[in-house]
């Protein structure tokens, strides 16, 4: 599709109507074994097995509907399907590193990111160093003759960093490395990766593509022929790929990513303005604001913010904090985000931190504005800081 808008890809991408009976929605193909007429045909089928349908977790009309509205979405080549975000990541990072190798990996990223690089590629001979995320250009400066692979989170896991994407992008790719970044907070919607220079963009499509807390998915969507064929080997190699019932629901999500996330915008900021006038918190942590550090990169890059950002309010002792979150009726407490639901967790950046440290006072609470009146959301946060005074 030429010349629409992003609105209008998330609506028609990955449908054919025409080769369904006319139904609205792919088809939901359930499969393992796949059948061939003849003899040539099994064989022609196996001389590529990165195209068609050859074996169920290859891929069927359901993935290929899925792989083709994202790619659609981010403007990129083509992308694969994982069955959870950290498979994604897994995958992509697998794709373009070896033994020998030396990465660079935002030191804000996604606590699960961290421990897979250093858990697993670490063990296989990859030499893993953690960057500050606000080095921009200077990251010149830690490249070598054998760095592989550049990972950006931008903004970053429970913190939210803005990065400077094309300067670090355009270092890399000087130096030889492929550009990663998981682009997950921002969906192809606010912030459009291959703009800036990154080469593989990879989702937690668990988050905000599916929108509704029930299914796990990943996507990773490739600048080029290149990267895309470096990253389905590899997924295949893993033997990764969602089911096809969370493809569906993936595909059904997007069809209304774009209403969700201005209602997730629209409330969080509503938040964000509520909670910083609050004498409890110290800091909102969300790029959006103008008082925040990284404002300035965020409204150069970005069309939009999603619903997720962090506050620091006092330290309190721990029976305090529990009064507050314990009682909540409307935020849950919960490992994920971009569902029709809000949470609220609290975190530890100072834990997870390697290349710069956290020395901010006061306890870190990540906030997630689900699709509930925002004016109900703050009477719950309200009540909750109620409990949390008369606990001291």
């Amino acid at each position: 599709m030429k010349d629409v808008t992003q609105d209008t890809v998330l609506v028609h991408a990955g449908r054919d109507p025409r080769n369904n009976h006319g139904i609205v929605n792919p088809p939901v193909y359930h499969c393992s074994t796949v059948l061939f007429p003849t003899l040539d045909a099994l064989e022609e089928s196996d001389r590529n097995t990165l195209e068609g349908v050859h074996y169920g977790r290859m891929g069927t009309p359901t993935t290929f509907a899925f792989e083709e509205a994202a790619a659609a979405l981010e403007g990129g080549y083509r992308a694969v399907n994982t069955g959870s975000g950290l498979a994604a990541i897994a995958i992509a990072l697998s794709a373009f590193t070896k033994a020998g190798d030396h990465v660079l990996i935002t030191d804000s990223a996604y606590g699960p990111t961290r421990r897979f690089a250093r858990e697993t590629l670490a063990p296989y001979g990859v030499e893993v160093e953690f960057y500050d995320p606000c080095v921009g250009a200077g990251i010149a400066s830690l490249l070598r003759p054998n760095t592989s692979v550049v990972f950006l989170e931008s903004p970053g896991s429970l913190t939210f960093e803005v990065q400077d994407t094309a300067a670090i992008s355009a270092a890399a790719r000087k130096a030889g490395a492929v550009v990663l970044m998981d682009n997950t907070w921002a969906t192809p919607l606010f912030f459009r990766p291959f703009d800036h220079g990154v080469d593989v963009s990879i989702h937690a499509a668990t988050k905000y593509m599916v929108g509704h807390a029930d299914a796990m998915l990943g996507v990773v969507t490739c600048r080029n022929e290149e990267t895309w064929t470096a990253v389905k080997k590899t997924a295949t190699r893993f033997g990764a790929c969602a089911g096809p019932d969370d493809l569906y629901l993936g595909l059904r999500g997007l069809r209304t990513l774009s209403v969700r996330l201005r209602q997730h915008q629209e409330s969080a900021l509503a938040l964000a303005d509520w909670l910083g006038a609050r004498p409890e918190v110290r800091r909102v942590l969300h790029p959006a604001r103008p008082d925040f550090p990284g404002h300035a990169l965020w409204k150069r890059d970005f069309t939009g913010s999603s619903g997720l950002f962090s506050i620091i309010i006092d330290q309190v002792p721990r029976q305090a904090l529990a009064a507050m979150l314990d009682g909540m009726e409307l935020f849950g407490m919960g490992y994920s985000w971009g569902g029709f639901e809000s949470l609220i967790l609290p975190t530890r950046p100072a834990a997870v931190r390697s290349a710069t440290r956290w020395t901010e006072p006061g306890q870190v609470l990540r906030l997630h504005a689900g699709l509930e009146s925002p004016d109900d959301l703050i009477r719950d946060l309200d009540a909750g800081f109620r409990r949390m005074a008369a606990a001291l």
